[in-house]
């Protein structure tokens, strides 16, 4: 992606996550993630951290359930040694055992961290009691009776499997000539193929793009309804209602339950839940919808911590107002200011260039595409208010949800 930028941003992500794991040694992509950094054939961890940062630039890393992405943020002038980096990095990591070692230990003290934030903890639980017996099942994090079991040839074979060109996404936002990136990056593939690897270069395309017909496929909701509440010495209560939901390629659905969560609690102030349980009751500071998709299936959550006193009511307010999206339709009025916020927010992340070098790689990797940001606006404009009470009907109507309370 060109843009007139000094700086460059690349991102290499790899379709390796959580979800390929084996349960017994859950915790391995991010463990993979993390020695990344510690050491290659040619570097040890220090040279490898200030091999970008001694020029100002900027490398890092995370896991998620379903890849694992290293990128970079440097000057225009050090974009060829930014990808000499990445794919060192990506395919030679030697994973020595005094490394391994320690940072076993940093792990295991992030898990220790994540666990003393109910607000974060309360997810990854509600994600394995929702996927229960499903490969996401298995937290990022993974566990410490897991983690030991884990050798440095058990990381090798991780990154042997995965960590190969076909299953690698490099992407790219700044000024950089096409013909140029190519140049850089087949030369560093030579240093590590005896063959050249056959590469396939993709430019964002135009904003003439038409949005494709709509898709009818329905991913498997996953998972048996529950309801749990787990005691806790927390001063708040903290709460997640929710159910498993669209994948990558549930289309028009998935398109409308994104819609529908950015209506109900995203990021705007004036998000339905936030004008309701924060200004109108003052019950919560913070409440939230999430939907997540995953290649398979995917989640949708809303979150809130209250006190422990107000949960009851808080938690009637929440099924009051899910029962009502399912019930009411959105006029066109109100759908038309929603449709405007929204594309307004996706424009507004469009203009940060990691954003979009994050979302490209994960586009290549699900779609095999690279939309122009006019496609998705077409998307957007195209969900009708009946196609929301569909998907609200599907996926919030309350016989679909769960619920998980830490009080």
């Amino acid at each position: 992606m060109h843009s007139p930028s000094q700086v460059v941003r690349c991102a290499l992500t790899v379709k390796a996550g959580t979800r390929n794991e084996k349960s017994e040694y859950n915790g391995m992509a991010h463990l993979v993630e993390h020695m990344l950094f510690k050491g290659t054939p040619k570097r040890d961890s220090k040279s490898i951290n200030d091999y970008l940062e001694r020029e100002g630039g900027e490398l890092n890393a995370y896991t998620t359930k379903e890849d694992i992405v290293i990128y970079s943020t440097v000057m225009k002038e050090d974009f060829a040694k930014s990808v000499d980096l990445l794919l060192e990095l990506a395919l030679t990591s030697s994973f020595p055992q005094k490394e391994l070692d320690k940072e076993r230990s940093v792990i295991y003290d992030e898990i220790i961290s994540y666990k003393d934030s109910p607000a974060e903890s309360i997810y990854d639980h509600f994600e394995t009691l929702l996927f229960k017996g499903h490969p996401l099942q298995m937290a990022i994090l993974g566990e410490k009776k897991s983690l030991k079991r884990i050798t440095p040839q058990l990381l090798s074979e991780f990154l042997t499997r995965y960590f190969v060109p076909s299953n690698m996404v490099l992407s790219i936002a700044g000024d950089v000539n096409e013909r140029d990136a190519a140049k850089y990056i087949k030369r560093s593939l030579a240093k590590y193929y005896s063959k050249e690897v056959e590469l396939d270069f993709r430019a964002e395309e135009g904003n003439d793009v038409k949005a494709d017909a709509d898709e009818n496929t329905v991913s498997h909701l996953a998972g048996e309804n529950f309801v749990l509440e787990v005691s806790k010495r927390n001063h708040q209560a903290h709460c997640i209602i929710g159910a498993s939901a669209y994948s990558y390629y549930d289309g028009w659905r998935r398109n409308a339950l994104t819609l529908l969560c950015n209506i109900l609690g995203g990021p705007a102030s004036n998000s339905r839940l936030n004008m309701l349980l924060r200004e109108r009751y003052a019950m919560v500071y913070n409440i939230e919808a999430n939907y997540t998709p995953y290649t398979d299936t995917g989640i949708f959550s809303i979150y809130f911590g209250c006190d422990r006193a107000l949960l009851d009511k808080c938690r009637s307010l929440v099924y009051r107002e899910l029962e009502r999206v399912c019930r009411v339709p959105f006029s066109e009025n109100e759908l038309k200011k929603a449709k405007k916020q929204f594309v307004g927010q996706l424009y507004i992340s469009h203009d940060n260039a990691e954003s979009r070098v994050l979302a490209a790689g994960k586009s290549l990797l699900i779609y095999d595409k690279l939309y122009p940001f006019g496609y998705t606006e077409q998307l957007v404009e195209a969900i009708t208010s009946e196609q929301i009470m569909k998907v609200a009907c599907e996926v919030l109507g309350r016989d679909h949800l769960s619920e998980l309370v830490y009080r």
